[in-house]
Order: structure tokens, then sequence, then C-alpha cells
């Protein structure tokens, strides 16, 4: 007798129930583990590879493009470069920075000295026509540049004389700035803030005579004094600051003959100026409070005093720069750079 097998196919229920995971597996957690859970699993998976190919790809393109923009920036330099190196080294001018400081320094005093001479001659009563009127016979330096047509010469000589002082000035920054290295690293920074701070007399002291020149005491008096007192204060602190600085600079060196005229004369002309100083305020005071006579001829007197001091304290530049040129040279501002970085500096 032959046996009948029947097999019983699963109901959808018991599918979806045999598909279950027991109780304490992922599905307790909250995963369910299903055929269609799985293809989404994957096909994430393969839209994530995707993606981390197609960023590799996106930044894979940063580097390119800043290397073009460097290959860019090269050629540019590399042709800068040779247009650089086309351009011809020459020297279109060269003076002698002596000669040029002795005209710069000379100047004012040999037109100061014109203008006392022809007013004194040709125009005796304006120039010593005072508030008190009373007998003198020197006028002073305001009074002789303040008639024409002296004033014009000593406006013009000013003018001439300010323009290479503002260099000048800054020669001497870097000239006494070249002289740092030489110094203990404790008084380099008290020393530097002491040749900034010349720099900076001598630029008012520069912009003062420019304004004493150009509003005499005829035009604006309160203004003429006042600039003139600007150009005293500056004058007398300039020249004890640059002998100061001198001392700093050159103790325990050995000092050539220029060197030695140089800070000896310095230094006798500011004790002339403050010697004159006193002299010029003392007799001022009996001009304008007593109107004694002579009293403005000793006050003129002084007052020449200051500016032939001043002037000849400036005229020391002479042994600071004995053989030294300005020059005006055409070239690549690398090759200037390069050449003068070779040279040797001054200790």
């Amino acid at each position: 007798m032959q046996k009948t097998t029947t097999t019983t196919m699963p109901t959808p229920a018991a599918a979806s129930t045999a598909a279950v995971s027991p109780p304490g597996t992922a599905a307790d957690s909250g995963v369910v583990s299903t055929p269609m859970a799985a293809a989404s699993a994957s096909l994430t998976h393969s839209g994530n590879k995707s993606r981390e190919r197609g960023d590799s790809f996106g930044d894979s393109s940063g580097p390119a493009q800043q290397q073009h923009k460097k290959d860019g920036e090269m050629e540019e330099e590399t042709t800068i470069s040779a247009k650089q190196q086309e351009i011809p080294m020459a020297i279109h001018y060269m003076a002698s920075f002596h000669e040029i400081c002795v005209v710069t320094a000379l100047l004012p005093l040999v037109t100061l000295f014109t203008c006392f001479v022809t007013a004194y001659v040709f125009q005796y009563d304006d120039v010593h026509e005072t508030h008190c009127r009373v007998y003198n016979i020197v006028p002073s330096i305001s009074a002789i540049t303040g008639v024409s047509p002296q004033r014009y010469f000593w406006r013009f000589s000013i003018a001439l004389h300010i323009g290479p002082r503002i260099p000048i000035a800054f020669v001497y920054k870097n000239y006494y700035r070249a002289q740092l290295a030489r110094l203990a690293p404790s008084l380099v920074p008290k020393t530097s803030w002491l040749i900034t701070l010349i720099l900076v007399l001598n630029c008012i002291e520069i912009a003062a005579l420019g304004g004493v020149t150009y509003i005499s005491n005829r035009e604006n008096y309160p203004v003429h004094e006042r600039i003139f007192i600007t150009f005293m204060i500056c004058s007398l602190c300039y020249m004890l600051a640059t002998i100061k600085l001198n001392s700093i600079l050159n103790a325990r060196q050995t000092l050539t003959e220029h060197q030695r005229l140089s800070i000896k004369w310095k230094k006798i002309l500011f004790v002339a100026s403050i010697l004159s100083t006193i002299g010029l305020l003392v007799f001022f005071a009996k001009h304008r409070f007593y109107c004694h006579d002579l009293a403005f001829s000793w006050f003129a007197f002084f007052e020449y005093l200051i500016a032939i001091a001043n002037m000849l304290f400036h005229f020391t530049i002479i042994w600071d720069f004995p053989s030294q040129f300005m020059l005006i040279v055409q070239g690549p501002p690398e090759t200037l750079k390069n050449h003068l970085a070779g040279k040797p500096k001054l200790n």
C-alpha cells in the first residue's frame, strides 16, 4: 500500500512570523532584519561609497588649481625679473655731499651779512625804528630781513637752505643708527630714542626757521615772536642732544682728527649759544620794560651771535661727512639692494 506524504505550505502570516527575530535579538531593540531592509542597507552603503569617490575627485581638483595659480605667479615673477634685468645700471647724477653741506650752511650766513650791510647803509632809519624811540646802533635780524628788497633776498636764500637740510637730517639719523652695533645691548634702546629725538628737534627747528623767515615781525609780531622762541628752544635742545649722543657713541673709541674737531666745535658753539641766549633775554627785558638806551642794540648783538653759532654748529657737518657722495642711480631695485648689502657697514 502506497504512502502519501502531504506537505503543508506556510501561510503568509506564518512566514512573516518566522522572519521575526526571537526575543533578546536585534528586533528587541527595534531593528527588524528583513530581506528588504538588507537590500536597502546595501544600496545605502553603495551610495555612500559613490559619494566618497565623488568627494575624492572633487578634492583632487583643489591642489591642481593651487598648483596652476602658483605656476602663474612664478611666471609673473619671472617676467618682472626679466624686465628688471633689462634695465641697465647707470648713475645719472653724482655730487659731493661735502660741497652740498658747505653751500647749504654758508648760504644763510652770507645772505645775512649782505642784508645787514645793505640795510645799514641804505635804510638806516627804517631798521633802527623801535617802539621805545631810543638811541640804537645795531638793528635786529628781523629788522634787516623785514625791509624791501632784503626781505626777498633773505627768503629766497632760506628756501634754498631749507631744501637740502631736510634730507641731511635723515642722513644724520641713518649715520647715527649705523653706529648702534658697537654699543652694549643695554644702551641701544635709550640711544635709539635719542636719535629719534634729534631728528624731531632738527625738523622742528627747520620748520621754525621757515616760519620766522616768511612771517615777519612787521606783518604779525605775536606769531613771529612765538615761532622765534620755538626756534631757539629747539635749536639749543638739538645741540645738547647731539653732543650727548656723540659722547655715547664715541665712548672708549679712537677718534679721527675730523671727529675730534667736530665734537670740539659742537661743544664750543653750544656754550656760546647758551651764554648768548642769557644775554639776549636780559637785554630784551631791559628794552621791553625799561626802554634803556642801546638795550635793543645789545639784544640784536646777542641775536646775531645765536644765529651765527647755530649756522656754524650745522657747518660741523663738513667733518662728519668729509668724503661722501650723493648719487641718483638707475637700476633694478633688487640689484641695487644686493650690491649695497655686500658693502661693509660703518661700525
